[in-house]
């Protein structure tokens, strides 16, 4: 296995950077997408399901800071499981090629995202093909800044994950004390269950998909033994606040219904009611930020990914061609041309669903390794159980809910998944026939 090059000189990202790089990821479509749902089945209590799924979030994260630690790998969860128990390649391999296409389908999404917003503010949105031409355009030129310079690439997304989360925290407070603050009181409210606040709480998690993209970045981070941790830990925290306060502002500006209907389009909708069309540029202009800088933060935490991978034969051999000794070149403008394919195809919503199942049910892979690595990990027995208990229980909600509310959906994610297992069985067996089994790193 070709290793990453041990370099000398001083590391690119610090934990400025990389708290950018997770909110990057985290903090993209997702919230804008699942505020509708979450309205929708829960009512005023989706500020609730939010924070649960905030906390749920940590649970997976403790895992994966913990393995990061241990291995210092930047194959993140394809290496974990694949240290962790190195007499299942294959299942490795398997998870692997289900974690790159998650990437991929919520890059496509992003990009979709932002082109909406885009073209709805030019009044542009009854050309389809305009859609997907600014959707691949700005795909394009992220892969072109990461290929360019990792440094200037994180100083971009400083800039953007920054100014957008001062963004939308200004327009949820703004929201929160213009509206009637009683319109989304109780909380908790009596036709409310538990079962189903829970439920949405799962499905709420894929907003917070994103955070392990730093743990990609490890070779390039300055002292990642302290910067990592407190980067997941930060983002996670501060995409929790930023959720709820969203959510609470938009259930006190906006009717329930207007929420419902309008899916992400609502809170900008809201906005420009209360405050004018000041607030609704604030918000397009928070959208097109958080989905810009979603884009840069998956297509350099997945490339990274995809060329790990490649490195083990898993990949085809051209995506492990670094340049520069560390940017995954082929990597990137693959995944590039996969998302605008994905984009050209249609069916986002069918592939977001496919990546936040996939989100979870790794996570929950994620804490069974640390589990068994828990002395060597020094992991607190009794967090790593509620982790692992936890997530299983989110795994069975969210596919639950999927049975209940769209199960010709999760057929379809069912179909995806069998593809994508059968490339990685076929590509494994390339590997095998070609004589490059290697011994597990």
């Amino acid at each position: 296995m070709i290793k990453s090059p041990v370099r000398e000189e001083k590391r690119p990202l610090g934990v400025t950077e990389l708290i950018a790089i997770a909110l990057g990821g985290m903090v993209g479509g997702g919230i804008f997408a699942i505020l509708g749902v979450s309205v929708e089945a829960i009512g005023n209590s989706a500020p609730v399901a939010i924070f649960i799924g905030g906390l749920l979030a940590l649970c997976a994260a403790y895992s994966y800071v913990k393995l990061a630690l241990l291995y210092k790998d930047e194959g993140a969860t394809y290496s974990f499981f694949k240290k962790t128990f190195p007499n299942s390649r294959f299942a490795a391999a398997a998870i692997g090629w289900l974690v790159a296409f998650g990437y991929i389908s919520t890059l496509a999404l992003y990009a979709f995202t932002f082109s909406s917003y885009f073209c709805t503010s030019f009044s542009i949105a009854n050309h389809p093909w305009i859609h997907h031409l600014v959707a691949g355009l700005v795909i394009l030129f992220f892969a072109m800044v990461n290929l360019i310079s990792v440094k200037g690439m994180g100083k971009l997304e400083d800039v953007m994950v920054y100014t957008k989360i001062v963004l939308l925290i200004l327009i949820s407070a703004l929201l929160s004390w213009k509206g009637d603050i009683g319109q989304a009181l109780p909380l908790i409210e009596t036709e409310s269950s538990w079962a189903g606040i829970l439920m949405i709480a799962a499905v709420t998690f894929v907003a917070y998909e994103g955070f392990q993209l730093v743990i990609h970045a490890y070779h390039e981070v300055e002292a990642p033994e302290r910067n990592i941790p407190r980067a997941i830990y930060g983002a996670i925290t501060v995409a929790t606040v930023l959720y709820v306060v969203l959510a609470i502002g938009a259930l006190a500006t906006i009717p329930k219904a207007e929420i419902i209907a309008g899916k992400e389009y609502a809170l900008a909708a809201g906005s420009e009611r209360v405050l004018g069309k000041l607030g609704y540029f604030a918000v397009l202009s928070g959208a097109l930020l958080a989905t810009s800088s979603a884009i840069s933060g998956t297509l350099f935490g997945a490339s990274r990914l995809m060329a790990v991978i490649a490195d083990d034969g898993y990949f085809p051999k051209a995506l492990r061609l670094r340049i520069k000794g560390h940017i995954p070149r082929n990597a990137i403008w693959t995944m590039f041309v996969l998302a605008f394919l994905l984009l050209l195809g249609g069916g986002l919503q069918l592939i977001l669903e496919f990546g936040s199942v996939t989100f979870i049910i790794v996570s929950f892979f994620m804490a069974l390794a640390n589990f068994k690595k828990r002395r060597e990990t020094d992991s607190h027995v009794i967090l790593t159980l509620v982790a692992m208990i936890c997530l299983f229980v989110a795994g069975i909600l969210i596919l639950w809910f999927e049975l209940i509310h769209a199960p010709g959906q999760l057929a379809a994610i069912v179909i995806i998944y069998v593809i994508l297992i059968a490339g990685a069985f076929i590509q494994s067996r390339i590997r095998k026939n070609a004589g490059t089994e290697t011994a597990p790193g």
